[in-house]
Parts: structure tokens; sequence; C-alpha cells
């Protein structure tokens, strides 16, 4: 199995080499990070006993490094404490795109798949600071403004790195491609955005009188993207994460 590498981009072998519609592919560290940045909810695909299985959690991107949480008694990370290879996904639907035939219906989307081996994180230092980090990659700052975390709820937590040994992301940002002999046919056509975006916070109704929302949530406001939101708390805590641009699909 070839290798190909560079200083700025991920390897690329027949694991993580983009097949189909090849041009859509791409290696470099800015695209993968920038897709990964704007996603709060992954995929971790692995295999127990012979079955495969695919676990949604939330994650973060420290670095070269991905990092999810979860349940103790958890299988998926029970199995993942031993060093197993994983595939961790996420993706972005930009828009839906209707075309003159059938055939050339499609979407407007950002997807990545990053390939590793998972383990556990058993330092309790490191651990403590990685769960910190999980609010601060939401959040940034929150985690010190809270009761502290007890002895027992970071010992119910098991945390799970996983390095970025390879990844790929896939990318269409294309809008309407009919066939060149289809658009004088009398059939309507369209691209239609596709946003996830905020919606107006919702204060909690036991709350003490006088607490105010803070000044750090202020990037989580009423009609924003969240993709842009998260980059924006993304870059806040880890400052210094190879930071990624962000990525503006076309029309």
């Amino acid at each position: 199995m070839s290798i190909l590498s560079n200083a700025t981009a991920y390897p690329v072998s027949d694991v993580n080499r983009v097949k189909r519609l090849h041009e859509r592919g791409s290696y470099d560290r800015e695209t993968v990070h920038a897709i990964l940045d704007a996603a709060a909810l992954c995929h971790i695909a692995y295999v127990v006993d012979g079955l495969p299985y695919c676990t949604p959690t939330l994650f973060w991107r420290e670095g070269d490094r991905l990092y999810w949480h979860g349940s103790s008694a958890s299988r998926m990370l029970r199995r993942q404490s031993e060093g197993e290879p994983v595939c961790v996904t996420v993706s972005h639907l930009d828009s839906l795109v209707l075309a003159r035939s059938a055939f050339n219906h499609s979407v407007d989307y950002r997807s990545v798949m990053a390939f590793g081996h998972a383990r556990v994180i058993d330092d309790p230092d490191e651990k403590a600071r990685a769960l910190a980090a999980m609010v601060g990659r939401f959040y940034p700052g929150r985690w010190a403004t809270l009761r502290p975390a007890t002895q027992q709820e970071i010992k119910a937590a098991r945390v799970i790195g996983m390095d970025i040994e390879q990844a790929s992301a896939k990318v269409r940002a294309k809008g309407i491609a009919d066939d060149e002999e289809d658009y004088g046919l009398p059939i309507w056509a369209e691209r239609i955005p596709v946003r996830t975006v905020l919606g107006p916070p919702e204060p909690c109704p036991r709350l003490v009188p006088g607490v105010e929302r803070p000044e750090t949530l202020g990037g989580y406001r009423e009609g924003r993207a969240l993709g842009d939101a998260l980059r924006e708390a993304h870059a806040a805590t880890f400052p210094g994460s190879n930071p990624a641009k962000a990525f503006k699909p076309s029309v």
C-alpha cells in the first residue's frame, strides 16, 4: 500500500484515497480541519466481535488529534480503550440541487473521513484537562465559571483520543450541473440552500434572580450559522491548534 504525504496534507493511501469523483477530494489539513471544526457531532465506525457499529457523539479537535467522551459503561469506549482502528466521519449538507434530469439531481455537501487508532485517556490530569477542553471547544472560558466537577463525575466519564493518521475531505459545491443539451428544456431547475442556524436563547426558568447571560456566549446569537459559531469557539479555545479558515460553499 503506497502512501503519499507532505507537510501540509495528510498521507494518502488506498485507505483514504477518494475513488469516486476524485476531483472532489482533498487531503490538505486546512480543508479537513475547517470541515471538522464546523461540526459538533461526528459518527465513529468500528468493529466489535466481527459486527460493524457506528456511534454518533460530540467531539473536538486539538491539532491533529480528535477527542470524544462517554460513559465508562459504553461498549464503544471499552473497546476503543485497546487502541482499536476507527473511522471518524462528519458531514454538512449545504444545498439541495434540482436539475432537469433525475440523474443530475444532487446535493452540495462537505464531508471528512478521518482514520486512526482510538485510545483511552487514563492519566487523571490529562483526562480532567480534556474534559475542560470539551466544554471550552463549544463555550470558551465556561469551565472555570461552573461548579467544580466531582471526582465521581470525572471517574464516570471516559475520554478517548485519536491521532489523525490519515484523512480525506470530499466537497461538492457546484450547484446545478445539467448535461449541456438539457439546458434548453422547459423544466424548472434550482438550488435550495440549506443552513443550520441558531434560534433565540431560552433561559432556564429556574435561574437565580440577577444572573445574566455571559458575554462569552455572544457568538451564539439568533440567526447565526451554527458552523460559524463553532469555528469561532474552537479558535478561541485552541488558538494554536492548526487554525482552519472558514469554508464558504459556492452557489
